[in-house]
């Protein structure tokens, strides 16, 4: 991986710090106060540095943009606030999906996102959905 500079190192701070997955934008507001002039450009491509490298992973969310987290984590699935459009990591999984496979069939993986408000969300009233 190239160069460790603080740009560098800010960038993988937000993204352990998060405690979700983050998009680019995001991550850019979470390292800017450590990384003073930091842009969206360089964002960019420490993600792309840090993916490649094995540092982080991508998290896809139907009809998004990527967003990343650290690599090495258990399992676990996502939870999408329709409001504010932050995921958030749920603990875990449903378990033995195998029930659910038609006859014949191979499950090999599976992802699950549940939809809905968030608590922050939640307190500002009832969805528009």
């Amino acid at each position: 991986m190239k160069r460790d500079t603080q740009q560098r190192r800010a960038i993988v701070a937000a993204l352990e710090r998060a405690g979700r997955p983050l998009g680019p934008r995001e991550v850019l507001q979470a390292a800017a106060p450590a990384a003073p002039g930091l842009g969206i450009a360089t964002v960019y491509r420490t993600l792309k540095a840090l993916l490649h490298a094995g540092r982080i992973n991508p998290v896809h969310i139907r009809g998004q943009s990527p967003r990343y987290e650290p690599a090495g984590k258990r399992h676990h699935h996502y939870f999408r606030c329709r409001r504010c459009d932050h995921v958030f990591e749920i603990a875990g999984c449903p378990g033995n999906l195998e029930p659910l496979v038609p006859r014949g069939f191979v499950l090999e993986d599976h992802e699950v996102v549940l939809y809905g408000l968030c608590a922050a969300c939640r307190k500002k009233g009832p969805s528009t959905r």
